[in-house]
């Protein structure tokens, strides 16, 4: 007689199960769970930390006990500063660049004019660009001049035209140039792109200008400003 499926399947599932008894499968796999989970341990009782505060008397130098503490004061300190003036922006609207040999030509009569000043006074001639006469109004000055001649820190700097009028300016030493001043400078001489002027350091903070300008619109060609 043919065995029957469920049977078959009973009869394996008994041998299996008496294949394990004898082998103590269950008691080790029972072992083995137990010794694998984790074990609370026991929390820490920690003592509170207890700090006794003293009063204690801070000790002083012989040499000072018997003077008064010392007073501190905030102190201002004051920046290099120039008065403030109000100038009439130039319209640029209309502005023309004077040409290349225009600009050297103006350059080359102030080299001649340099020449023609004391000696004992440093000297340096400067041709100027449009960042020198509009916009931020900056004007860079040669590096070796200044670390030769100028102060190592911000100073107010005296610009003195030929006809002896003054102008405070700010020099900053770290961009060795003129900032704050120089703008009204040049709006009250009406500087322009291709003027050359001289600079001739007569005090330590203190320039005398020599201007010498680059021909106008009436007196050679000019080339247009390149729209960028």
């Amino acid at each position: 007689m043919v065995m029957s499926y469920e049977e078959s399947r009973r009869k394996r599932v008994e041998e299996n199960k008496k294949r394990m008894e004898a082998l103590n499968l269950h008691k080790i796999s029972h072992s083995l769970k137990k010794s694998s989970s984790p074990k609370a341990s026991p929390a820490k009782q920690v003592k509170p930390r207890s700090m006794e505060k003293q009063v204690v008397v801070v000790r002083r130098s012989s040499r000072v006990a018997n003077m008064t503490a010392p007073v501190y004061k905030e102190v201002t300190i004051h920046r290099v500063a120039i008065p403030r003036r109000t100038y009439k922006r130039r319209d640029l609207s209309n502005v023309v660049l004077a040409s290349e040999e225009d600009r050297e030509e103006a350059m080359e009569k102030a080299e001649k004019l340099q020449l023609d000043l004391e000696s004992d006074y440093p000297t340096f001639v400067k041709s100027m660009l449009p960042s020198h006469v509009s916009g931020g109004f900056w004007l860079g000055l040669p590096v070796q001049f200044c670390k030769r001649n100028l102060p190592k820190k911000d100073e107010s700097i005296t610009l003195i035209d030929e006809d002896g009028n003054e102008y405070p300016t700010i020099y900053l030493a770290r961009k060795t140039g003129l900032s704050g001043g120089w703008m009204g400078f040049s709006v009250a001489h009406d500087l322009v792109y291709g003027d050359a002027l001289v600079f001739q350091l007569i005090r330590r903070t203190a320039f005398k200008v020599y201007i010498v300008r680059v021909k106008s619109p009436g007196e050679g060609k000019l080339e247009p400003i390149k729209s960028t």
